[in-house]
């Protein structure tokens, strides 16, 4: 068997198809191109082709998820979970895992250090809604409870300032409604009742 063409895809131009015997057997990233040092007329026997594709598989696994992570960081649970979806195997999903972890692309406490940064920027909203969005993405309680704690925002400020902003809509001027809507962002009851009754 002898690679008879390499071609640079037109869609994905970081990729190059391999053709052995005229036909299309797999395609390869640029640096995976590189690394294996594959060329044109290059003799392949059928356990290197075999491992070739294996290689393939391993290499687009990663190169998908590198291009997921490039949107936005994603925590270790959400990589294996999209993985999966893709249906690959266990296997692959765990050398592809592993490979983004030695590049730090994969950092669970990173990533919830991340979310809460974001999330505080972005919306007001509690330590304990932070807690159930970080575990909704599978982030272990400790590195949860640790980063929570590395978060000096004041909570009561932030609830404070909250039902300041939501007071300006005539819906929130029903303090029932107005409860419902800052429990549902996680805050106590008991927090609740004590800003409103301060809420002038």
């Amino acid at each position: 068997m002898r690679i008879t063409a390499i071609k640079q895809q037109v869609k994905r131009q970081d990729r190059y198809s391999i053709y052995v015997d005229d036909r299309y057997v797999f395609s390869l990233s640029e640096n995976e191109l590189i690394n294996t040092g594959l060329r044109v007329k290059q003799e392949l026997t059928a356990e290197e082709l075999h491992g070739l594709k294996d290689q393939a598989v391993l290499d687009k696994a990663y190169d998908r998820t590198l291009n997921l992570i490039s949107h936005r960081m994603r925590s270790e649970w959400e990589l294996r979970d999209y993985l999966k979806r893709k249906e690959y195997d266990e296997d692959v999903s765990a050398q592809t895992i592993e490979r983004l972890r030695e590049r730090g692309y994969v950092n669970d406490a990173e990533f919830a250090r991340r979310w809460v940064e974001n999330r505080r920027l972005l919306k007001a909203t509690s330590k304990r809604r932070l807690s159930q969005e970080l575990r909704q993405k599978r982030i272990a309680d400790d590195i949860i409870q640790e980063v929570l704690e590395q978060d000096e925002t004041d909570e009561q400020q932030v609830l404070r300032d909250l039902i300041a902003k939501k007071r300006q809509q005539s819906k929130y001027q029903d303090d029932t409604k107005l409860m419902q809507y800052l429990s549902r962002q996680g805050f106590s009851y008991g927090d609740i009742s004590h800003a409103l009754a301060n809420d002038s």
